[in-house]
């Protein structure tokens, strides 16, 4: 499963794949199913409904989007979509943690993500990210990553005003919206135009910060930071935020994938600034570059043998300048 694929939830929330068997086991009557969600959204369309029998409504479609990949249809094709995400704006926080999860779990399959965006989720996705519960911003956050699987939705995502709220909560969310952030915004730095909405919302500070171990969050930081650095307002920040440092300590320290996103930042770091050039230099990385040029995954060697080339080229370009 690649990272575009990955969806990060807490163990309650975690939704496993559902095993298909090559038997002749039969598959489940869905009529009794369609029947009970579509009794439990008209009930949610009442307009004498009230909060508690709202609650109870969202928490029965949390729990049944949560199982498998027939009630995710089910519940999608009978139209209950456009109603969580209406839940979204709700203030009460059980019924938006209900309606946000809910729409997380459906989110799941790919025809959903879909669905749930020509819905016009986003901005309400985004009132959660500043406006919910912990839990609430952590699951909205991971929705979006979710969502943003589709290339579509990475740009719709990024021109909705979705990366303000997401450097906010990477900055001050729980550890696990920290980390749903994170990898929202990763997915989204996939799309060039987001890059630059990504360093001018701050992000790169926030990331330079989440690149200490006791973190956690080394290779989904320093993921971010690479794509990031592929442009020029990414690189300026880079180097503002003290993130070269922490780069050539990843490429000591880090694990395969780390060291091959941070040799992969360092690279433009260096190729792109005389100024940044040294500072890497003068950090020590070419030990660690040497290592990794040597032992590395071939995305790694490939990027520390060019950087490695680069400095050999500058000191012989130099010298003969003199």
């Amino acid at each position: 499963m690649s990272r575009n694929q990955m969806i990060w939830r807490r163990p309650s929330e975690r939704l496993v794949p559902r095993i298909v068997s090559n038997s002749t086991e039969a598959r489940p009557d869905l009529s009794g199913l369609e029947a009970q969600v579509r009794k439990l959204i008209e009930d949610l369309k009442s307009t004498s409904i009230d909060t508690e029998t709202q609650r109870t409504i969202t928490a029965e479609l949390r729990l049944l989007a949560k199982h498998n990949m027939d009630n995710r249809m089910v519940i999608a094709n009978c139209g209950a979509v456009s109603l969580l995400v209406n839940m979204l704006r709700s203030t009460d926080t059980e019924i938006q943690e209900n309606a946000v999860t809910a729409l997380l779990n459906l989110s799941i399959s790919d025809i959903n993500k879909t669905t749930i965006a020509n819905a016009e989720a986003i901005g309400p996705l985004i009132h959660v990210l500043q406006t919910g519960s912990p839990e609430a911003r952590e699951n909205s956050a991971a929705t979006l990553f979710s969502l943003s699987v589709i290339e579509d939705n990475k740009i719709m995502i990024g021109r909705s005003g979705a990366i303000g709220p997401l450097v906010d909560l990477l900055g001050n969310g729980t550890p696990r919206g920290k980390k749903d952030a994170a990898t929202a915004l990763f997915n989204l730095s996939i799309y060039h135009e987001n890059k630059a909405r990504i360093v001018q919302a701050g992000a790169v500070k926030h990331l330079v910060d989440l690149m200490d171990p006791a973190a956690g969050m080394v290779d989904k930081a320093v993921a971010v930071l690479a794509n990031l650095a592929t442009i020029p307002e990414g690189r300026a920040a880079i180097g503002l935020d003290n993130g070269i440092p922490v780069l050539v300590e990843v490429v000591e320290l880090g694990s395969a994938r780390g060291k091959e996103n941070a040799a992969a930042a360092l690279l433009q770091l260096s190729t792109n600034s005389s100024r940044f050039c040294n500072m890497v230099l003068q950090e020590g990385a070419v030990p660690p570059l040497v290592a990794l040029s040597q032992s590395g995954t071939p995305r790694a060697k490939e990027k520390a043998q060019a950087l490695l080339s680069y400095f050999r080229n500058q000191r012989h370009g130099n010298a003969g300048r003199g």
